[in-house]
């Protein structure tokens, strides 16, 4: 599902317009970003929870080369899925 196939969505089971459901919508995603940013998770209930974890510095390989390069540690954002949405799938 593409961004605006959301968005369509989104307005007809809303009855809002395409423009306000795109405002909507990326409101949610600002506060969202700011959210993980600050606090270091986002939970949404019967959905799931956007964490912040600390991924530790590796080697890996250069694909066309194949030398050992160093990769440097970082943050990077992991969604854990809800029950709810765990059972949905399945």
């Amino acid at each position: 599902m593409t961004k605006a196939e959301l968005i369509t969505g989104m307005a007809r089971s809303t009855g809002l317009t395409k423009a306000d459901s795109e405002r909507a919508l990326n409101a949610f995603l600002a506060i969202a970003k700011t959210a993980i940013r600050r606090e270091g998770r986002l939970p949404l209930a019967g959905f799931g929870t956007f964490v912040v974890v600390n991924r530790k510095a590796r080697t890996g390989r250069n694909p066309q080369t194949g030398q050992p390069i160093r990769i440097k540690a970082s943050k990077v954002v992991r969604f854990r899925t809800g029950k709810a949405l765990r059972e949905s799938v399945a």
